[in-house]
């Protein structure tokens, strides 16, 4: 498990480490997987920090939601970050199999019986 970076203080707005953008350039959903092809110790020392932690983390391929839960971080400021990264190569976004925007049949069923497992 990674621990959030401690470089940066807690006080830091979401919308700073963003530079005020909401929205990334990339259909990124919950379950969109991310994976840094090439892990080159160069890039990751060029990065910020939060950026950093993701790209540190997606070594091993990752889903946004997982990324967001690892480390403490806003599922929004996620997804812009990582689609940063994708802009410049740094990470790569796996297709998710299905139209963003409709929903996924066979994800669905399969939270469907999960759930009904807990039950």
């Amino acid at each position: 498990m990674v621990i959030p970076n401690q470089s940066r203080s807690a006080r830091v707005r979401p919308y700073a480490i963003t530079g005020g953008r909401t929205r990334s350039r990339h259909p990124l959903l919950l379950e969109t997987l991310i994976s840094v092809p090439d892990f080159d110790q160069d890039v990751r020392d060029k990065l910020i920090p939060e950026a950093r932690d993701i790209y540190v983390l997606c070594q091993v391929k990752q889903s946004i939601a997982e990324i967001s839960t690892r480390l403490a971080m806003p599922l929004g400021v996620v997804r812009v970050l990582v689609s940063d990264l994708a802009d410049h190569g740094q990470v790569q976004v796996h297709p998710t199999g299905h139209v963003a925007g409709q929903p996924d049949r066979g994800l669905l069923e399969r939270v469907l019986r999960g759930l009904q497992t807990i039950s």
